[in-house]
């Protein structure tokens, strides 16, 4: 197996079993703005459909006008990595991996990593639940397999920041944001990597530290 280095961006976060959390990157990451690897958004949360479910979700090179959406790519050179602590100790006990190989999206885990960190190796027993990565403005095609569903593909950015009005309060031109406000991203896709996989999966913790990952080969 060919290894897997340099992080590229990372958010990390705290998430129960039932809950639900959320974090966004959007513009503010130099390193990789504008890149393949660039990780505007990482949701987790349970199931609507399914309470015995968790479902992840990492989105990726925002701010894609309609015009560039159909042109846009997954990275074949780049995996995505959801980190699962079930420990309580902020080092990853369990790993699910997704890369994009041939028009379709292969993720593997849930998994022990045989690396912990920056470094990783593509878990591959038990092998891979894939879908083929679904077009611009085209219904969701959803692969499945070991009890997990997988999605990849753009959809609209559904984070909702008024990048103007922080702009002012953190100039001191503003006191608090407006209600409603102005949202930035309306009008601009991402795409979209979405797991969903049973939490007999994830071990028997009442609570998960997760957070994930871009790492680019080397």
């Amino acid at each position: 197996m060919k290894k897997k280095n340099l992080l590229l961006t990372a958010l990390a976060l705290f998430a129960t079993a039932a809950g639900i959390v959320w974090a966004a990157d959007h513009i503010d990451a130099p390193a990789v703005t504008s890149t393949t690897s660039d990780i505007t958004d990482y949701y987790a949360f349970q199931s609507p459909e399914n309470p015995e479910n968790m479902v992840f979700v990492a989105n990726l090179q925002g701010l894609l006008d309609p015009a560039a959406t159909a042109s846009a790519k997954f990275d074949e050179q780049v995996m995505i990595e959801f980190n699962i602590d079930n420990t309580g100790d902020a080092v990853e006990d369990l790993v699910i991996q997704a890369i994009f190989q041939d028009g379709k999206i292969l993720a593997y885990g849930p998994a022990v990593p045989s690396e912990t960190g920056l470094v990783s190796r593509i878990e591959s027993e038990g092998g891979a639940v894939e879908a083929e990565i679904t077009a611009y403005n085209e219904s969701a095609i959803v692969g499945s397999g070991k009890g997990m569903k997988v999605f990849a593909g753009p959809r609209d950015d559904p984070f909702f920041f008024d990048f103007a009005r922080y702009s002012d309060i953190i100039a001191g031109n503003a006191a608090s944001f407006n209600n409603p406000g102005s949202d930035t991203f309306a009008g601009t896709n991402v795409l979209s990597v979405v797991i969903e996989v049973p939490k007999s999966m994830l071990g028997n913790a009442a609570t998960l530290n997760t957070w994930v990952e871009s790492k680019r080969k080397i």
